[in-house]
């Protein structure tokens, strides 16, 4: 995600065409979630502008088609997914394909799973997101799908709304969260040299900041043991996101000496009226 409508006039020009927000955006940060990928496979012609906007280090984890994971379960996909891997091509290794699965994904179907991790091509990165809750209670759940995930080189990506679920929501954005986000323990185990995390805070940045406390430590653990993380922060609002995104980033190298800075964004004009 790299478009919203509360950017324009605070991290991007108020007059910037969404076509060239993605280059805005890749100055404030150096990876993003390709969510909108869930619900179209998006033309080839696209992806290369993406490709385009972004330098060599910048990440796109983009997630595989819901058709794919939620409504065939895997069965019956090799065009869509032959179509989906020919679209996003041009990010090449930049990019890393996110299997979002769904809550009654279970400890039953990891054997799909893991055919259809097997069977993507070699060199394509791979992470899988699962909210069965016993894929987290359970040891021999947790232990079936990590040994899937790791035959196939693919990363476990957590979830962690721990700090989101801790008090009841306060404002409509939130509300809406309460009642789609999944409550699930917070996993800090990595699989691969490249983990990948996505937390959600609260609209409060004081709260969500608090929160992620435990993320510092784990990231900075992580670096020192040369692995090369991706952090991902939301809020229900996610207005804030970009900056917390880089309020994160400083928190870890402030444990982590050596760490880079990221990229020193483009100044927004303040709006005017004329």
């Amino acid at each position: 995600m790299w478009n919203h409508k509360a950017w324009p006039g605070r991290f991007f020009p108020q007059a910037l065409p969404a076509k060239e927000r993605l280059r805005a955006y890749a100055g404030w940060c150096t990876a993003v979630e390709g969510n909108t990928t869930f619900y179209a496979t998006p033309a080839r012609s696209t992806v290369e502008t993406w490709a385009q906007q972004t330098g060599p280090g910048f990440r796109f984890v983009v997630k595989v088609p819901k058709l794919v994971t939620h409504e065939r379960r895997f069965a019956g996909v090799e065009a869509e997914m032959r179509a989906f891997l020919d679209a996003v091509e041009p990010l090449g290794d930049r990019a890393v394909l996110w299997t979002q699965l769904p809550g009654s994904f279970g400890p039953a179907d990891v054997d799909a799973l893991g055919r259809f991790l097997r069977r993507l091509p070699a060199g394509l990165r791979r992470a899988v997101e699962v909210r069965h809750p016993e894929f987290f209670s359970d040891a021999g759940s947790t232990s079936l799908l990590e040994r899937a995930l790791t035959d196939a080189g693919a990363e476990w990506v957590p979830f962690d709304t721990t700090v989101f679920f801790q008090r009841p929501p306060a404002g409509e954005a939130e509300q809406d969260a309460w009642a789609k986000k999944p409550r699930l323990p917070r996993r800090t185990r990595a699989l691969t040299d490249q983990p990948i995390v996505r937390y959600l805070g609260r609209d409060s940045v004081e709260e969500t900041v608090e929160g992620w406390r435990p993320w510092t430590e784990v990231v900075s653990g992580w670096l020192t043991e040369g692995r090369t993380p991706t952090v991902f922060v939301h809020t229900p609002d996610n207005e804030e996101a970009p900056a917390l995104a880089r309020r994160f980033h400083d928190d870890v190298r402030a444990l982590t000496p050596g760490v880079e800075p990221l990229p020193e964004p483009e100044p927004v004009e303040p709006a005017t009226l004329f």
